[in-house]
């Protein structure tokens, strides 16, 4: 299948699923010769479809739309199309929508060019079996096997707004390149700074960037700003922010770093526990997913990082098992370009394979999956106990903080796996989006509970359990569980209906042991009768907030079936 094929499938799907143009909602399954077909009678239009289940009944089965009696192939007809059955007020949207599949569609085709020669760089770099690749300069190959991988919801996922292949080449995770930063020197008191440990001793001063002479005296700051938002991205927001004329920006590059999975975030290649989050002008996961800094993340980051300590603290069994980063030092200028995060990781991990969960079911160099290998050496081969032992420990580890009133945007990229002699460990970072049940949680950490003024963001903190078990449910259940399971089962590893009934029992284990707090999750997760999906597409690209009405664009949801019944998935 042709990369179009691949691409045309993943996006008729989702455009299935989100009921984008009420493509659900006013259709009906026929069976025809060849098989079902999803028709919309009063649009004269019909789609191919197989049984998915996994947040949505059906999904594209062959990579064709029919409209008014034509058969159209080929994504850009197909959206092209669609285009001229929306509202005129979204025709923005699709157009933007059509540029994402094509920039997707070239980026899967460099990917295929690229990929041999790049798993023969992460061989000749970490060695020949990934289960091996140990210490955080090592994890990086596991955030560049991911990178090929697609996102489980949105479909031009891999496509980056605006960018070429030259930058892509330069700095996008799945090259594996490494590039040193530019750095801007600014007066100390632009910035808002946050944070007591003091800075790597690898962080300029001024002087060592060659800017004595501009910068004369100590009242200087330097804030690191990628290669890729200097030029008219930086001008704009110096502008903006009353810092063009004082601020510097050295002409020397320094320091070499590596990207990570998420591209604006990079290791520091000499020292690969320290990543550094920049802001970057360009978006993925849809036209207004910007990947800037709003400053107010690094408060809530900052923040959520803390409420986490606070659980750990009141749950020591959890001590030893659950890292997380710190993410206390951070500064910004009032502008979402002009900001820096510094993230450090726990000490310790030199001997241990940490790989983000959205590695595990990405090819390894020879063709495996990085799953496969990490089973071979942590549980005999067995890829169904290693899922289960992942189950066992992040379950028990979410429903403990949904006891507390907390629910996290721990995504696949925030969640890493941490594996070596002492057994598997989870390590987390990242946490600028949780949802919080205010009164649960002040009466579970009492002094230890933090408030909402230690917060920039005002949707975290909330009166009941629906924002939560919605977040819990697609976050947890659909992105870091069942999409595993149903990547198991695809990839013939097991059988759908063991592994769906192994995340079923561990769940309701954990909701077991959470007592009556518990009751929200096996109602609205485990028992309904339909889940909240997340509508990236549509919230993120084809519709304005206005029109989409999302508060949050990652916490917009439409719904989709429940494959957690007991009834089960027939495929």
């Amino acid at each position: 299948m042709t990369a179009d094929e691949q691409l045309t499938l993943r996006v008729l799907s989702a455009l299935l699923r989100e009921d984008v143009l009420g493509l659900r909602t006013r259709g009906a399954v026929k069976d025809r010769a060849d098989g079902p077909w999803f028709t919309v009678a009063d649009a004269e239009l019909a789609l191919p479809v197989a049984v998915e289940g996994f947040q949505c009944e059906y999904a594209a089965r062959l990579p064709l739309l029919e409209l008014a009696g034509r058969r159209l192939t080929g994504l850009d007809a197909i959206v092209t199309a669609l285009t001229d059955l929306a509202e005129a007020e979204d025709r923005p949207g699709w157009a933007a929508f059509a540029e994402e599949c094509r920039q997707t569609l070239d980026t899967m085709e460099l990917h295929e060019r690229v990929r041999p020669e790049v798993h023969a760089r992460l061989t000749d770099l970490y060695g020949e079996d990934p289960a091996d690749w140990t210490g955080l300069a090592a994890a990086l190959g596991h955030d560049t096997l991911a990178a090929y991988l697609d996102h489980p919801v949105y479909p031009t996922a891999r496509g980056r707004s605006g960018l070429t292949e030259p930058q892509l080449r330069a700095y996008a995770p799945e090259f594996h390149p490494a590039f040193e930063l530019r750095w801007l020197a600014v007066p100390a008191g632009a910035l808002t700074t946050h944070g007591e440990r003091p800075l790597p001793s690898w962080w300029p001063t001024p002087a060592w960037l060659g800017l004595e002479a501009a910068c004369p005296g100590e009242g200087w700051t330097t804030l690191p700003v990628h290669p890729l938002t200097v030029g008219a991205p930086l001008d704009e927001a110096l502008e903006a922010a009353g810092l063009a004329g004082r601020a510097v920006l050295a002409e020397r590059p320094y320091l070499t770093v590596v990207p990570t999975l998420s591209m604006r975030t990079v290791a520091v290649a000499d020292d690969p526990a320290c990543h550094l989050k920049l802001p970057l002008a360009t978006a993925t996961l849809g036209r207004l997913n910007r990947r800037t800094i709003k400053p107010g993340t690094l408060l809530d980051g900052a923040a959520g990082q803390r409420l986490i300590e606070a659980v750990l603290a009141r749950e020591p069994r959890f001590a030893d098992r659950v890292l997380h980063a710190d993410e206390q030092t951070w500064a910004h200028a009032g502008h979402e370009l002009l900001a820096v995060l510094l993230r450090r990781y726990p000490t310790g991990l030199e001997r241990a394979v940490t790989a983000p969960l959205a590695a595990l079911l990405a090819p390894a160099p020879g063709g495996r999956l990085l799953l496969d290998h990490l089973a071979d050496r942590f549980h005999d081969g067995d890829q169904l106990a290693f899922y289960d032992a992942l189950l066992e420990l992040l379950l028990d580890w979410q429903a403990t903080l949904f006891g507390y009133g907390i629910a996290l945007e721990s995504h696949q990229q925030n969640t890493s796996l941490v594996l070596d002699a002492n057994g598997l460990r989870l390590l987390y970072k990242d946490d600028d989006g949780p949802r919080v049940h205010t009164a649960r949680m002040t009466a579970g950490l009492g002094e230890l509970a933090l408030d909402r003024a230690d917060f920039d963001d005002p949707r975290i903190f909330g009166d009941d359990d629906r924002a939560l078990t919605d977040l819990f449910t697609t976050i947890t259940g659909h992105l870091c569980t069942a999409s595993l399971a149903f990547g198991l089962a695809d990839h013939g590893r097991a059988e759908l209906d063991e592994v769906l009934g192994l995340l079923r029992k561990r769940l309701a284990e954990a909701v077991d042991r959470i007592g009556p707090a518990g009751e929200p999750l096996r109602a609205n997760l485990l028992e309904a009768e339909r889940l909240p999906v997340k509508a990236m597409v549509s919230a993120g690209t084809l519709l304005s907030k206005q029109r989409s009405g999302a508060a949050d664009i990652n916490k917009h949801y439409t719904s989709g079936p429940n494959y957690l019944l007991a009834n089960g998935i027939a495929r």
